[in-house]
């Protein structure tokens, strides 16, 4: 079947509301009600204000597998798609994200003192080809073996545990870089067919590179999983920016972190190889945000746009990845 390119022009790259003035880091918003005690009783009651109506500002890619970040009241209770998503941070921010088959609109809420308030917001849909993989040995695709099954299972409790992690810190607001240089060899969001057998879609982007190429830190964060030899991925790393937005890195010949470590833009963490279900040397890149698959090439836009909407006046939009090259532009040397 003949693929079809994704197309990034489908990206929805909207912002709700006017860009506050250019300053040099993100405002911190004021919460809606500031009380002040009084060590004696007034003789005649004091009226206190009421409280400020609740706000919602969002921002990025509102595309299937895109991000957002958002602006509301400190620690507003936050749901998506009438999903309880937490609280906004101390400064009121939280991110959110659409799934690759993500519905043509998604419905944003919050609640706090200031009251509720909700939005819907319209999410482009995108195309999707597929991509067939053979050769693979066939206990990656199909395992039976009693002894393999087991390493699986094994190895699915030590990630579903790992997706836990909630950092409290904000990775997400960072501009993503991309994590290595080489070919791309897969896109995200195509069905894989792997030895003739249809599989679930691919949730990564494939970076083609000698096994031994530095792989780095997209953003701030801390580890949440450092395994070196797990059945399907081989050496595995989980990164938590935050709020629950992860990154992936897939198939590496080496881990050079470990779980807890916080980790700085362009730091190391590893380098490229082809452990686990893969036939050759890459970098398999994923995004998750809580249960949603993202993908982590347009979070790389989308999050420099969200950036320039709340008034960062350095946010450089890096744009897209050039097709079938990603570049890698280090922030620290």
């Amino acid at each position: 079947m003949r693929a079809v390119v994704i197309s990034i022009v489908a990206l929805s790259l909207a912002a709700c509301g006017a860009p506050e003035a250019a300053q040099t880091s993100l405002p911190v918003p004021t919460p809606s009600v500031v009380a002040t005690a009084s060590a004696a009783q007034p003789e005649t009651p004091v009226a206190m204000p009421a409280p400020a109506p609740i706000a919602l500002d969002c921002a990025g890619a509102f595309t299937q597998g895109g991000v957002i970040v958002c602006r509301t009241e400190i620690g507003a209770e936050v749901l998506v798609d009438d999903v309880a998503r937490g609280k906004a941070d101390a400064e009121g921010w939280f991110v959110a994200g659409f799934d690759r088959d993500a519905p043509a609109t998604a419905r944003v809420e919050v609640r706090g003192a200031g009251g509720g308030k909700q939005q819907v917001y319209a999410v482009a849909p995108r195309q999707f080809s597929i991509q067939r993989v053979d050769g693979l040995p066939p206990e990656t695709v199909t395992p039976t073996d009693p002894v393999v099954l087991a390493r699986i299972a094994r190895d699915t409790e030590i990630k579903n545990k790992a997706r836990e992690s909630r950092a409290a810190l904000q990775g997400f607001q960072a501009a993503f870089v991309w994590p290595t240089t080489g070919r791309m060899s897969g896109a995200w969001g195509n069905q894989r067919v792997l030895n003739g057998v249809p599989k679930t879609p691919h949730y990564g982007i494939d970076i083609a590179a000698p096994a031994g190429t530095p792989i780095r830190a997209p953003a701030p964060g801390v580890i949440a999983l450092a395994e070196k030899d797990l059945h399907f991925e081989g050496g595995l790393l989980m990164l938590d920016h935050g709020q629950g937005l992860m990154t992936y890195y897939l198939h590496m010949s080496r881990v050079d972190v470990a779980v807890g470590d916080t980790v700085v833009q362009a730091q190391a963490l590893g380098a490229v190889g082809r452990s686990g279900r893969t036939t050759g040397p890459h970098l398999c890149w994923r995004m998750r945000w809580r249960d949603r698959n993202l993908d982590p090439s347009l979070a790389i836009h989308g999050l420099a746009v969200a950036r320039a909407h709340f008034g960062d006046a350095s946010a450089v939009d890096p744009g897209a990845a050039p097709s079938g090259f990603v570049q890698w532009t280090p922030a620290v040397q």
